[in-house]
């Protein structure tokens, strides 16, 4: 730890400058300038704090003023010169830190969401960012209209209110591409519901997908990987809600698991749909809506804005096409799975 009397070793030279001014009332040179600013520079570097060093420069000036000058004010200009240049020296050596620091964060940042690293390098790095990569742990990825950066204010908001609420509990917040990124310990579940809460209101209504907790470094990849995975389905299936848990959806990927099979099925039992006026997409749009309200006329003519009567021609309409009728049990498995896999295949804007 610094002494009490070290920011005097960044003073060599000052009271014999102070001495030349009164002498002469020249101003100071450009080498001496810098001068002052490498002593601020190592000052800093040393982490000495800019308050003390100040009140060191004016204790110096005190003791050293000429008794008798007639440069008074060349000699307070001289003052004003060392004691700004050192000043400026200390901050672009606090400068350089931070973007150092902020290089290694971002580095180990993409490093773990990409486990591009080893992963016993990785833990031990982790630390220092106040990760314990030996726990399992729970990523949280928020998207919104825009994109995103820590230092802006939907970050450092959403920061401000995780810090206030839960302190140090071993949590990262991040963005990447764009994305607010929370990464919590996984017997936690409280922080990511919160970080939602809070990300999803500052982003104006943004998704927050969440991945399930696995352990070890190589688990906050797989988490990663599934709370985007999450994303892109919504996106893909048209789901609104403001808060997708992977686990909720896993049925998604083992449908498209098998992609000629599943481009099967929709040929199959959606294709006769394409032969409509209009195309298959307003008679599919109708199955979707259909499906999601529960298989309830009213619900879905009214997310529709038809009529009842307007929604059951079209679901007659479809039966006719398809050989299959929505409203049967026995029927409707078939058509709701060929109706998720259209979505996923992003069919028939896109050939099978």
């Amino acid at each position: 730890m610094a002494g009490a009397d070290e920011p005097t070793r960044y003073l060599d030279g000052y009271a014999e400058l102070l001495d030349q001014v009164s002498a002469t009332g020249r101003r100071l040179t450009r080498d001496e300038l810098e001068e002052r600013r490498a002593l601020g520079e190592r000052a800093a570097e040393q982490g000495h704090g800019l308050r003390a060093l100040v009140h060191a420069h004016l204790a110096a000036t005190r003791h050293a003023w000429p008794s008798t000058t007639r440069h008074t004010d060349s000699v307070l200009a001289a003052v004003e010169q060392a004691v700004d240049a050192f000043s400026e020296g200390y901050e672009r050596a606090q400068r350089l830190a931070v973007r150092r620091e902020e290089a290694a964060r971002r580095e180990f940042i993409d490093d773990l969401l990409h486990g591009r690293s080893d992963l016993g390098r990785l833990a031990e790095r982790s630390e220092r960012f106040g990760l314990r990569l030996s726990h399992a742990h729970a990523v949280a990825v928020a998207a919104g209209p825009e994109a995103y950066t820590e230092t802006d204010t939907v970050g450092r908001g959403v920061g401000a209110a995780l810090h206030a609420r839960f302190g140090d509990r071993s949590i990262l917040l991040t963005t990447k591409d764009g994305r607010l990124i929370c990464i919590a310990p996984g017997d936690q579940p409280e922080v990511l519901a919160y970080f939602a809460k809070r990300a999803h209101v500052a982003t104006d209504g943004g998704q927050v997908a969440l991945g399930r907790p696995h352990p070890g470094a190589g688990g906050v990849v797989r988490s990663y990987e599934e709370a985007l995975g999450a994303l892109e389905l919504a996106e893909r299936l048209q789901l609104d809600e403001p808060v997708l848990n992977s686990a909720d959806l896993l049925v998604y990927p083992v449908l498209t698991r098998d992609r000629e099979a599943m481009a099967d099925l929709v040929r199959s039992a959606l294709g006769p749909l394409q032969e409509a006026r209009g195309g298959a997409a307003p008679l599919l749009e109708t199955l979707a809506v259909y499906f999601d309200a529960g298989c309830v006329a009213a619900v879905a003519a009214r997310r529709l804005s038809l009529s009842v009567r307007a929604l059951t021609y079209r679901l007659e309409r479809i039966r006719q096409l398809t050989g299959s009728d929505p409203a049967d049990p026995v029927h409707r498995y078939t058509l709701q799975t060929a109706v998720i896999g259209a979505r996923l295949l992003d069919w028939p804007a896109k050939p099978l």
